[in-house]
């Protein structure tokens, strides 16, 4: 019961995900999707919880920055996704995924802002935590990506968090380049990053 909002939003971002793909894109060897036009997002910041800096969400150049929005009491969607993302930059070869940064950034700041960086340190040793108390900023950060999230008490004083699911590729412009719903296939992943960092240098 607990955790029945989170899954009933991860169910409807999945299914707005396949909607999605099976409309539109030409690229059928990227198992991700693509938003046309890609939505810009390097401008925005974020303060990083570890140091912080305000951390712009962009790639290094000719680099890729992945993110998740999530957090770290999840129990089942965050700890799945990160720990996929982890196996396929371990498939990559290794000069491949030194050019992929990680970020995480919290929806439930109130609780994470203490643990994110030793939460997702756990996943990448070189990740980079992400989260603001000002839910204005939150949410302005959120919008571009379609990330969706709620955080609330139900009647036993228990905090509920639903999310958006997806991870998300930013390139080196700061434009949002692909998108994978919550359960790809760890191949697929490594595939379509390797895709993207040969577009980066072409």
């Amino acid at each position: 019961m607990r955790f029945r909002r989170g899954l009933a939003l991860a169910a409807a971002v999945m299914l707005t995900t396949a909607l999605v793909t099976a409309c539109g894109g030409d690229e059928a060897t990227l198992t991700g999707y693509q938003r046309e036009p890609a939505p810009q997002v390097g401008e925005i910041t974020l303060p990083d919880v570890a140091t912080g800096d305000e951390v712009a969400l962009r790639a290094d150049p000719g680099g890729l920055l992945v993110i998740y929005f999530g957090y770290t009491h999840c129990p089942d969607f965050c700890p799945t996704t990160l720990s996929d993302l982890r196996l396929a930059l371990r498939r990559m070869d290794e000069a491949d995924a030194a050019r992929v940064d990680v970020a995480m950034v919290t929806v439930d700041p109130d609780r994470d802002l203490e643990v994110l960086p030793e939460y997702v340190g756990g996943f990448f040793p070189d990740g980079i935590a992400l989260g603001t108390t000002d839910g204005a900023a939150l949410a302005t950060a959120a919008a571009p990506f379609g990330v969706t999230y709620d955080v609330s008490t139900d009647d036993d004083g228990e905090i509920e968090v639903a999310h958006s699911t997806a991870l998300y590729a930013v390139d080196d412009q700061g434009e949002l380049v692909l998108t994978w719903q919550f359960g790809v296939e760890i191949d697929d992943l490594k595939t379509d990053l390797e895709i993207l960092l040969n577009e980066e240098t072409a």
